[in-house]
């Protein structure tokens, strides 16, 4: 690792850009990610990549990177200022919005996008030491509503085995652009060629995947749950359904049969504007296969009736039995739980039946708490030095970690997961997977409620930028009492702090994704720094500890005793470390700061900021002892977890962590009797509420449906801010179809003026083949500010300075960003 020395070794990193994190391996030159290939030893991808990871110098030496913490003056600059000063000013001004109002008036939004997750992990511990309740990230204006209806219906995420399947169905969904499954192309590819398989999308454009299916259904923008609902009641009325596997494996399929025979399905088809012979006859394909799989996405989770979307998606392939094989949907395992079951309670470690030396540990359980942390580090070198017969202490540690795994997940876990449904202090905006909707945050802020947010702490986010209305977030921002943003560049979000952390980049720093969704094998890769952090910045684990250490979070001498245990072994650490924590179970909130002090110096090569991943590991044995053991790692107590976290260590490709047969599947579903519930009260009705709902919501002042932020051939997110990396279309222009264009005049390149609601942006236009009279829309991640000769500039449109906080799902807050009522006007000279 070096930020200096020119080097012909290829490293092992992955891509930051979508969530796949395919695996790469990197040439350094100069302080400049030089080449990029694929990594053909990487546990996921073998190898595949697309081509927007090459050009990711852009990301590590962006024009805007920071290199020194800023203090906001009253006139609105930024000052430089020392980290010491930072860390100290920042934490007296949290610790006095505590003090004044309570630490759940501070909100913590980091998601950290697709490729920088342990900083939330990290942030946990301040969230705990501070006493934040509510939390936020961009999975509130996205996927809350699906995570919700997969905890009413089996209470974890699923996916899809698209590789093997013979019929895939997207919704809302162009995974030519936005892959999200392996090899996402080449499977395409390979199902469009093949006369054997086929391919549905539901869409109102004809994108780059729709141009190559089988069955477009080509609905009108924001009908989506007509559609669907359609496709349900030809199953009913077709008895297309696989009923044994009805009959097996659900509660509550009456209820529900009876509400889609009552589906007017010709009303339905014509009210989504798709021939009902070509409803039929899609239905009938995806109905008849011997495997099928479902993918939903943005398209149809950002515009009207999204939850409900997403149960009418979810019954498709539990009707027509698509679960449990090849080619079919499925349920994974996790490591360990980052992200706890979406939207129900938190997920409870399945237990291995216990050992003879399980049991035995066992009962030494209530003398070790007794015994407590001080007294078991003491004792931790004479046991070292003779060790207690049968391997006491790695059982004993283990039976305290089996009791002590709900706590110990919570302290991992970014989203914190309710026991009973939580709403926000203002609005009462309803808290899905423990994310407050996003929709939902200025006006928590922006009003004299007495329970209103006072501050935020803003983690490797642009929420000034990717949510709806952002002026007035950024008013809201204004308002608070303090505002902390940490990033690697100075961000939109960051422009308004009142003080901005530097972080060092995702290549010079340990860092991990924990987007483990791969089944039979489902593997995690840590990510080592390819280079030494830029001067001035840090990695986030060691900003959060510095801010916890100025808060005195944690005793210095407990951590010295857990130090101490650790220099008789791991076990003796955990032990050392379990005990104390059921003597005091509020230390578990704080594990991530705890192990980064204590295990972090101790761990090869720097590791340090991959400590927390030490517990994960252990949870993730305990969760999944079998398939754990079926990846390889055995043994009795700590000894699988302990052998997982040093094979991640030590694997720069990526581990598998966990191996299973497709039956299974089943082994996931988070009922005792592995049944699928799947009558949903809150939705089942709306089946029939359809029949009057509204399913156009533009106006004669606004007559044509945005959709604002598509994923194009030279978008990703926002964390390339260098314009110089799209190659094409490097404005952004607004797509329209070729009827709209005649009949406003325009030819390609004109200017229009786009106004909504929110505001008024002036774009060029590509006249497109894409688009059907009435859609228009604009790609995602553009409107940045970026140093120039002459200044800042600006290319393209932000998107969200034209959508609207109003406009959202009812039931899950999420916002309609691909169903925004605008008005197009010609720009004359």
């Amino acid at each position: 690792m070096t930020g200096e020395t020119p080097t012909t070794d290829w490293q092992k990193s992955a891509c930051i850009l979508c969530e796949c994190n395919c695996g790469l391996e990197i040439q350094v030159q100069q302080g400049r990610l030089a080449k990029i290939r694929g990594d053909k030893e990487h546990a996921t991808s073998h190898g595949y990549t697309c081509e927007k990871p090459l050009r990711l110098d852009l990301y590590q030496n962006g024009r805007d990177r920071l290199t020194s913490p800023l203090r906001r003056r009253p006139d609105g600059t930024y000052e430089e200022i020392d980290w010491d000063t930072a860390i100290r000013e920042i934490a007296a001004r949290l610790t006095a919005v505590k003090e004044a109002h309570g630490g759940e008036r501070i909100l913590y939004y980091s998601g950290a996008g697709q490729g920088n997750h342990l900083p939330a992990a990290y942030g946990q511990s301040l969230r705990a030491a501070l006493g934040m309740r509510y939390y936020s990230n961009a999975l509130a204006q996205e996927k809350t509503g699906e995570a919700w209806v997969d905890a009413q219906l089996y209470g974890t995420h699923t996916k899809g085995d698209f590789e093997h399947a013979e019929v895939v169905l997207f919704l809302g969904k162009n995974p030519w652009q936005t892959h999200s499954f392996p090899r996402a192309r080449p499977v395409l590819k390979e199902i469009a060629k093949d006369p054997a398989r086929a391919m549905i999308v539901l869409d109102p454009r004809r994108s780059e995947t729709a141009a190559m299916a089988d069955f477009h259904l080509q609905v009108l923008p924001g009908t989506d749950a007509w559609c669907l609902a359609a496709m349900l009641g030809v199953l009913v009325e077709e008895d297309l359904l696989d009923q044994q596997f009805v009959a097996a494996h659900t509660d509550g399929a009456d209820e529900v049969l009876d509400a889609l025979r009552r589906v007017p399905i010709s009303t339905y088809a014509a009210t989504c504007g798709v021939d009902e012979d070509l409803i039929r006859a899609a239905t009938r394909r995806f109905a008849t296969a011997s495997s099928a799989t479902t993918y939903e996405d943005l398209g149809v989770q950002q515009a009207p009736n999204s939850t409900l979307v997403s149960y009418l998606n979810k019954l498709l392939w539990i009707l027509t039995g698509n679960f449990g094989r090849p080619g079919t949907m499925y349920l994974h395992s996790w490591f360990s739980s980052p992200v706890a079951a979406p939207g129900g309670d938190p997920r409870r470690p399945r237990r291995a039946p216990s050992s003879p030396l399980q049991k035995k540990a066992r009962r030494t359980f209530v003398s070790t708490v007794a015994l407590g942390a001080e007294g078991i580090s003491r004792a931790v070198p004479i046991a070292a030095a003779a060790p207690l017969p049968g391997g006491l202490v790695n059982g004993a540690a283990h039976a305290l970690l089996t009791r002590m795994a709900p706590m110990l997940s919570a302290g991992l876990a970014a989203e914190q997961q309710p026991k009973t449904e939580r709403h926000t202090p203002v609005t009462g905006a309803r808290v899905i997977a423990g994310l407050v909707p996003c929709n939902s945050i200025a006006d928590e802020i922006l009003t004299d409620h007495p329970d209103r947010l006072r501050a935020l702490w803003i983690d490797s986010s642009n929420p000034a930028h990717s949510l709806p209305e952002s002026r007035r977030f950024i008013e809201a921002m204004h308002a608070c009492e303090l505002t902390v943003v940490v990033d690697v560049a100075m961000t939109e979000t960051a422009r308004e702090a009142d003080y901005v952390l530097p972080a060092s980049s995702q290549f010079e720093k340990w860092e991990c994704t924990f987007f483990t969704m791969e089944f039979p094998r489902n593997a995690f890769q840590l990510r080592a720094p390819l280079l030494d952090p830029r001067p001035g910045t840090l990695p986030e684990p060691e900003i959060y500890a510095r801010l916890l250490r100025e808060l005195g979070a944690v005793d210095e001498a407990l951590l010295q005793r857990l130090r101490g245990a650790l220099t008789a072994g791991t076990d003796a650490f955990a032990l050392a470390l379990f005990s104390a924590a059921a003597a005091d179970p509020s230390l578990l909130r704080l594990i991530g700061y705890v192990l980064y002090e204590t295990l972090g110096p101790a761990l090869p090569d720097g590791a340090r900021g991959a400590a927390i991943l030490w517990g994960a590991a252990h949870l993730c044995a305990l969760s999944h002892p079998a398939a754990v053991a079926r990846a390889g790692f055995t043994g009795t107590g700590m000894r699988p977890g302990q052998q997982l976290f040093d094979a991640i260590l030590r694997e720069r490709s990526g581990v598998t962590f966990t191996v299973d047969e497709w039956d299974h599947a089943w082994d996931y579903v988070l009922r005792n009797d592995n049944r699928f519930t799947v009558a949903i009260p809150e939705l089942l009705p709306l089946i029939d509420g359809l029949r009057e709902a509204p399913s156009s919501w533009t106006t004669p002042e606004f007559p044509y449906v945005l959709m604002a932020g598509e994923r194009r051939a030279f978008t990703a997110n926002t964390i390339i801010r260098d314009p110089g990396w799209r190659r094409r279309d490097a404005g952004g222009a607004l797509r329209i179809s070729a009827e709209d264009a005649d009949r406003l005049g325009l030819e390609p390149d004109s200017r229009v003026r786009i106004t909504t609601e929110a505001g008024s942006l002036e774009s060029s236009i590509e006249i497109s083949e894409m688009m059907r009279a009435g859609h228009v829309s604009l790609p995602n991640g553009l409107g940045l500010d970026y140093p120039a000769e002459d200044g800042l500039s600006r290319p393209g449109i932000a998107p969200n300075e034209l959508t609207s906080a109003k406009h959202r799902d009812w039931f899950a807050g999420t916002p309609w960003h691909k169903y925004v009522p605008a008005r197009i006007e010609p720009v004359t000279a």
